[in-house]
C-alpha cells in the first residue's frame, strides 16, 4: 500500500519527517529515532530540524541524560490541519483497500 501522505504533498525530507511525527503523534523522539525511523539521513536532519522548531511544528518534551526527546506540537494551528489531511487520506486509501478487498473475495 502506497503512503497518501507523501504522494500527496510529495517524497521529500520535510514530509517524510512529518509523516512519522504525525503516524506517532503520542510518542516522542530523539533526533536520532527520527532520522533513522523517517528514512533521512542525521545531516539533512540538521538541515530541516531548526526550521520546524522555529515555526514551532515540532517542540522540545524532555531531556533524558544529553539526549533531548521532541514531538510535533499538536497545538499549533497548521499542524492540527496537517494531522487532519493525513487522517482524511489515510481514511480514503483505506475505503480504496477495502473496496478492492471486496472486487477481489467476488472474483
Amino acid at each position: 500500500m502506497s503512503n497518501a501522505f507523501l504522494d500527496f504533498l510529495g517524497d521529500n525530507p520535510n514530509t517524510r519527517l512529518l509523516e512519522f511525527l504525525i503516524t506517532g503523534r503520542e510518542f516522542d523522539y530523539t533526533l536520532t529515532d527520527m532520522a533513522k525511523n523517517a528514512g533521512i539521513s542525521w545531516s539533512t536532519l540538521h538541515r530541516v530540524f531548526p526550521k520546524l522548531q522555529k515555526q514551532k511544528i515540532v517542540i522540545k518534551t524532555r531531556s533524558i541524560g544529553r539526549a533531548k526527546l521532541f514531538k510535533i506540537n499538536l497545538e499549533n494551528q497548521e499542524v492540527k490541519k496537517l494531522v487532519q489531511l493525513f487522517d482524511s487520506l489515510l481514511v480514503k486509501q483505506l475505503e480504496k483497500y477495502s473496496e478492492m478487498q471486496v472486487i477481489k473475495a467476488k472474483a
